[in-house]
């Protein structure tokens, strides 16, 4: 394989050249994305909710992001304890999101970003699938903290203790 055919390989596979991810500081871009719990999802319309917790994986039913959301899920209550929202975010559609959540029990809506403007505006984007990332939002728009590399084992601790630090209780 020549040089050339490696970086589209790679760019193909690992994502597209986009800007580098949102960090903590950063003004969390607003957006609407359909939710699999059929109601529609405006960040600037939930931030007195906050903290808001999206998190982005690349796709429904793969075993990483299987592990990802049923630890997530596992840790659900804790993140209440919080009063956090959750939303994960992924290219896959509604349909396949509501099976997806069904199947593993999901307490909290999965949003389509099909046109994957959202992964974009969070610097998370590829060609077939967003990067797994997560962002805690505050109230007022800000993301408080941010992780461009999710390990889905670890990602539910690193959350708690990201919330206790970040939101307290």
């Amino acid at each position: 394989m020549n040089i050339w055919n490696a970086v589209a390989l790679t760019v193909l596979l690992a994502g597209s050249v986009a800007a580098a991810p949102l960090k903590a500081g950063d003004k969390a871009p607003d957006f609407t994305m359909p939710l699999s719990n059929g109601t529609t999802f405006r960040l600037s319309d939930n931030l007195a909710k906050a903290p808001i917790i999206l998190y982005f994986y690349p796709k429904d039913f793969t075993p990483g992001c299987t592990r990802e959301a049923c630890t997530l899920r596992d840790a659900y209550p804790h993140f209440q304890d919080f009063k956090a929202t959750v939303i994960g975010v992924s290219y896959d559609s509604i349909k396949t999101h509501r099976r997806f959540a069904r199947e593993n029990g999901l307490p909290f809506p999965l949003a389509s970003d099909a046109d994957k403007k959202v992964a974009k505006a969070y610097g998370v984007d590829g060609i077939l699938f967003a990067q797994r990332a997560t962002f805690i939002i505050d109230k007022r728009g800000v993301i408080v903290w941010a992780n461009p590399k999710v390990d889905p084992s670890k990602h539910s601790a690193e959350l708690e203790e990201a919330l206790k630090k970040f939101v307290g209780k």
